[in-house]
């Protein structure tokens, strides 16, 4: 989930934990027959296991006095006094007593037992759900505490006492009345105490519910019922009138915020078990406003490089391609816009990518379109073929590019999802702009009898001319790769990898130091002792004096209050080394001054685990995906087995030079989602390549049936030659100016992708393609007649 603009990260916490269980319990008075005996006996029995068992002398008598009314009559809810009787003067409290002071005199009203410190509540629980101390209390009896500290009713000063509340279970051990019943809720200042009041609206059944328990609350001497909301109490009012209309009202020490978040979750709902966050990044506003103008620089310097490249390479043909890429720029915020996607760095990312990958389809048709030119068709006539014989590679490489996109958005977690959504909006969208808007202005500037070029004096004859015999180097190919790969398993083993907090899990913080320099070596030192030994893994990031920092400290203790240990403890170490003078408050905001934390992220070892497994299931999806799709397309097994050799290959070659080179390049090489993200894309990019040569094999195959398989294969990888490194170069183009401008977060998946565009190019005709000859006999096409004859003018041209 994200929540962009949030200034309140533990208001957002709160409202995304808050289980809304409400409930409604009749309960037990202090004035209750038995229960200030039950706690009295309670300290005595505990004084004599856990105490030295001296206590305080034997009580002789308690006396309550009631209040009456002017005619003389006793009113038993209206407690004047308690007076007990010991045998002497001396008081010694016990263990139960030391901590709960018991509301003997009823002053607190008398649905409230006892009150207690904070930190001594669940002490107090310890002691009273003992199993030989709950035998004294009645046994449908269950304690509760308020959520909120009690007043002071002199000063009406919260204090730090909170009360305990004895529930009453029902028959079945459930509450009388639960939220479920809720239709409505709404949050408004009381007119005659000021407060805020939360006002619920109950269905038909509730609305009997409770009336019902009202009129029995309000017979029975006007009994108090609790309003206890995720096990805690928020109120007990005294029932004076029975509510037979639904209605009702929840008071407490709410603020306007807290009761409209309060009445938010009560009409979505109880939920059926409790929220934890167990996965939460928090970025401060200058850190994102840093990323956002980097990514900005990158998506506006990509833009223009791809406009030079297609400008200088294609001329009038690439001015038509950059129209078509604006149009798909407008397209893709457009679908982002109207869906409310946020925007995510690897959101940005992704549109850096698209515009890339998006003159691919323009690449593919014209260079078809100049194969055509060059033999000597006519202009009008070489657009006409050119489209049409491009569709087959262009839907075959957007495609499987697609498959691997949609299955990173089903795994995919987060921003990676973003990522995921954003590269299926713009390969949707570049395949309309590119063949169909890209059609229609093509068309409309040529049917006016006015000429257009797709090249230019410098491009027109570059890798025209190939005569190159590529499947007799493949041998010398297999040992590069070999040995490539080789050396990637042997550091897989050795080295290892950086595994990111995704895949570990931990706490990673991003620290900026302000007027003081700090180098790496004695952060780290000062944090291992902050951590109680436990040595974090801290690295420079390209924001000046900003250190990111990464533990795996306190990461199993699942208490509420953890990550505020961790970040006290992070907060002492840094403190230890600028000279003891930081503000805690400011320290630990995102938006904070001075030296403080930009930026944090927490990964629970659960979602950590789910992340690799969820890592895996994509990468064998995504090649099964491929290997089916290719199959279909080609009808022959070799050809996807071929390309999905050639995948893996791609994938550990990336994978192997991140192990060798984590620790030495200058920036991170984090295996992360961002990175298998990365991977992904490359999986789905390099493919593109590979279906491009196995498409233009397939109608070679068609034209050229009585040349030898190695001839056919060789005149196909020289034919679509100029398209396999255009359409690469235009990606790594825009890929690089990622790399160079989109900050430290965004340059392991950037660099993950600029080796996996080189690896895929060189695998697409060095691996796949030599594979996929080697496990196949002499090729052979079934062609009819017709087809033969309509084949044979190509033929002899590019003989």
């Amino acid at each position: 989930m994200e929540l962009p603009g949030i200034d309140n990260p533990e208001r957002a916490r709160t409202f995304l934990q808050a289980a809304a269980k409400l409930e409604f319990w009749n309960i037990f008075r202090i004035s209750d027959p038995g229960i200030q005996q039950a706690f009295i006996s309670a300290n005595e029995r505990l004084a004599k296991t856990i105490g030295d068992g001296e206590l305080e002398p034997e009580i002789l008598s308690i006396d309550t006095t009631y209040a009456t009314d002017s005619l003389g009559n006793v009113d038993n809810t209206q407690i004047v006094s308690i007076d007990t009787t010991y045998d002497n003067a001396i008081v010694d409290q016990g263990p139960l007593f030391d901590v709960l002071t018991l509301n003997t005199t009823g002053a607190r009203g008398l649905a409230v037992l006892g009150t207690a410190k904070r930190n001594q509540r669940r002490y107090i629980d310890s002691l009273l759900n003992r199993e030989d101390i709950k035998t004294l209390f009645p046994r449908d009896l269950v304690f509760r505490w308020s959520k909120d500290p009690a007043k002071n009713y002199d000063t009406n000063e919260l204090t730090d006492d909170f009360e305990l509340y004895a529930l009453k279970l029902g028959r079945d051990g459930k509450p009388a009345l639960t939220g479920d019943h809720v239709v409505d809720a709404s949050a408004n200042p009381d007119p005659q105490t000021n407060e805020v009041a939360v006002s619920l609206k109950m269905d038909n059944t509730g609305a009997k519910i409770w009336g019902q328990l009202t009129t029995e609350a309000a017979q029975d001497n006007n009994r108090e019922i609790a309003i206890v909301l995720d096990d805690e109490v928020v109120s007990a009012p005294r029932v004076i009138n029975p509510i037979l209309t639904g209605d009702s009202q929840i008071t407490g020490s709410f603020s306007i915020q807290e009761g409209k978040d309060l009445s938010n979750i009560l009409q979505i709902g109880k939920l059926p078990a409790e929220t934890q966050i167990i996965q939460e990044s928090l970025v401060g506003p200058s850190l994102g406003a840093e990323n956002i103008r980097k990514s900005t620089v990158a998506l506006v310097v990509g833009f223009l490089v791809v406009l030079g490249f297609m400008i200088f390479y294609y001329a009038g043909g690439g001015i038509v391609s950059i129209i078509a890429l604006i149009l798909n720029i407008f397209f893709i915020f457009g679908a982002l816009a109207s869906y409310g996607t946020v925007l995510t760095l690897p959101g940005i990312a992704g549109i850096v990518l698209t515009i890339g990958m998006a003159v691919d389809a323009n690449v593919i048709i014209y260079e078809r379109i100049r194969e055509e030119l060059r033999d000597g068709k006519s202009l009008l006539m070489a657009i006409s073929d050119g489209f049409k014989n491009s569709y087959s590679a262009i839907i075959d490489a957007n495609v499987t590019t697609l498959l691997t996109a949609f299955v990173l958005a089903y795994f995919g977690l987060g921003p990676i999802k973003g990522f995921a959504v954003v590269l299926i909006i713009g390969v949707l969208s570049s395949l309309f702009t590119a063949v169909l808007v890209g059609r229609l202005i093509v068309d409309w500037w040529t049917s006016k009898g006015r000429s257009m070029t797709f090249s230019t004096g410098l491009s027109e004859n570059v890798l025209a001319n190939l005569n190159v015999d590529w499947l007799g180097k493949r041998r010398i190919a297999y040992m590069i790769s070999g040995t490539l790969i080789l050396a990637g398993l042997i550091s897989f083993f050795t080295r290892g990898f950086e595994l990111g907090v995704d895949f570990k899990g931990g706490y990673s913080y991003n620290v900026t130091f302000e007027g003081q320099a700090v180098d790496a070596p004695e952060l780290r030192q000062a944090l291992a002792v902050a951590f109680e030994g436990n040595t974090p893994i801290v690295k420079a990031v390209d924001t000046e004096n900003t250190y990111n920092v990464v533990t795996d400290y306190l990461i199993d203790d699942d208490s509420e209050d953890a990550a505020d240990k961790v970040m006290a403890q992070l907060y002492e170490g840094v403190n230890s080394i600028v000279g003891g003078n930081i503000d805690f408050e400011q320290f630990k905001a995102p938006d904070g001054e001075g030296t403080h934390v930009t930026s944090s992220s927490k990964v629970g070892p659960t979602i950590a685990d789910d992340i690799q497994t969820s890592a895996y299931y994509a990468a064998i999806f995504a090649l099964l995906l491929i290997f089916l799709y290719i199959f279909i397309r080609f009808s022959k097994w070799q050809y996807s087995l071929g390309a999905v050799a050639a995948l893996f290959h791609d994938t550990l070659i990336t994978l192997g030079i991140f192990s060798l080179f984590h620790g030495v390049l200058p920036f991170t090489l984090e295996i992360d989602q961002a990175f298998i993200a990365a991977i992904l894309t490359v999986i789905g990019y390099s493919i593109n390549d590979t279906v491009i040569v196995f498409d233009r094999i397939r109608e070679y195959l068609n034209n050229y049936t009585k040349r030898p398989k190695e001839e056919v294969i060789n005149m196909a990888i020289n034919s679509t030659m100029s398209r396999t490194l255009i359409t690469s170069l235009t990606t790594f183009f825009v890929v690089a100016v990622l790399f160079a401008f989109g900050g430290s977060s965004i340059k392991g998946f950037a660099f993950a992708i600029l080796v996996g565009i080189m690896v895929g190019t060189y695998s697409s005709i060095f691996v796949a393609t030599p594979i996929m000859s080697d496990l196949t006999g002499e090729l052979e096409a079934r062609v009819s007649k017709k087809e033969k004859k309509g084949f044979s003018k190509a033929a002899s041209s590019a003989r």
